[in-house]
């Protein structure tokens, strides 16, 4: 894997490995346990795994074509600017329509650490095909945000982790 890509990735492994650390001893009844109609801690996971898992998906496709994808340029890291803020203030945004009105959610913390491990593995796996010349390519489509590249998507799911983790903590 390119060593961008790696010390990226990394950085997601140690943000997802430092929340299940948290949320290891938390029952089930607590993982599953909603507020007020909102989302739970399992289905905030779930999203967050959910939203790795489309990504992957969606990148696992274009990849294919990777020689035919345009290269990422200033506007790209202009949108990924906008995308942080977008992330890093308190306002509440609507899941995009694609992944649905609730995300899934887990029986139990071993369940949910699976599920999150097989994803992961999947972004990792895929990480390890890109090509060192093919990090600037638009690989990634972010549902709001629009196109964007590996690199940028790496950050995006970080950011994404970022915006939802005072949720999570608000519960735990």
């Amino acid at each position: 894997m390119n060593s961008k890509l790696e010390a990226l990735f990394q950085a997601l492994e140690q943000q997802r490995g430092n929340l299940l650390i948290e949320l290891k001893s938390t029952s089930a009844d607590a993982l599953n346990h909603s507020q007020n109609e909102k989302w739970s801690i399992s289905q905030i996971v779930g999203h967050l795994v959910q939203a790795e898992r489309m990504s992957v998906g969606y990148m696992s496709k274009k990849i294919n074509a990777i020689k035919e994808v345009d290269d990422t340029g200033l506007w790209g890291e202009m949108k990924l600017w906008v995308f942080i803020v977008s992330q890093r203030v308190p306002l509440k945004y609507k899941a995009p329509a694609n992944l649905g009105d609730k995300p899934p959610s887990y029986s139990d913390f071993a369940s949910l650490e699976k599920d999150w491990n097989e994803a992961r593995q999947s972004l990792k796996q895929f990480l390890e095909t890109v090509p060192d010349w093919g990090l600037n390519k638009m690989l990634y489509k972010h549902p709001i945000m629009g196109r964007f590249s590996v690199v940028h998507a790496l950050k995006v799911l970080r950011e994404h982790f970022i915006h939802h983790y005072p949720q999570i903590n608000r519960q735990v």
